[in-house]
């Protein structure tokens, strides 16, 4: 082997060693082509069985389920859940997008949605408003008195309202009727 091929070859080696060891250090998990298939899969399904994920990923599935539990011991994966068509459950999603006061500090946001249960997102944005929080609620009156609640936080100078007809998620591939 050529001095030249060597060398490079010590310092891919080197890199690889570096950039393992930042990512230990921060917690970043180095995900390859399989893990993002898996990912995939469980996006689409939750609950598919770890044979079927091991298969459709030409794993065994002790390795397949190495892997899962590699991804949610590193936060990759944080939980599984339900897709619940909200309109037969008897349910009304909304966003309400927020401006906030002139003196209130945009980080007072999250304290906003976790003092409200009904919402379930809180996203700073660009732009005009501040916020769009999304909530989940029962009817148009528990909708007010939502946004009446959000409002009476003091540190919101306007709001502005969005009732979800309709979602399609690329997860899913589907449209889910609220």
């Amino acid at each position: 082997m050529s001095s030249v091929v060597h060398s490079i070859r010590k310092e891919q080696g080197s890199f690889r060693r570096a950039t393992h060891a930042w990512r230990a250090r921060f917690g970043e998990l180095a995900v390859d082509a399989i893990d993002r298939h898996i990912l995939n899969i469980l996006r689409k399904d939750g609950r598919a069985p770890v044979s079927e994920i091991a298969r459709a990923v030409g794993l065994s599935a002790a390795p397949c389920a190495r892997r899962i539990e590699r991804m949610e011991k590193a936060g990759v994966i944080r939980g599984y859940t339900a897709v619940i068509e909200d309109g037969r459950a008897g349910m009304l999603q909304a966003f309400i997008e927020i401006r906030l006061l002139g003196a209130t500090d945009s980080d007072e946001i999250q304290g906003i949605a976790e003092s409200i249960p009904e919402i379930e997102e809180s996203h700073s944005i660009a732009g005009t408003s501040d916020a769009l929080l999304r909530l989940r609620v029962r009817d148009v009156s528990h909708l007010q008195q939502v946004i009446n609640a959000v409002r009476r936080t003091g540190k919101v100078e306007g709001t502005k309202t969005f009732i979800i007809m309709n979602t399609w998620t690329r997860t899913t591939g589907q449209a889910v009727t609220p």
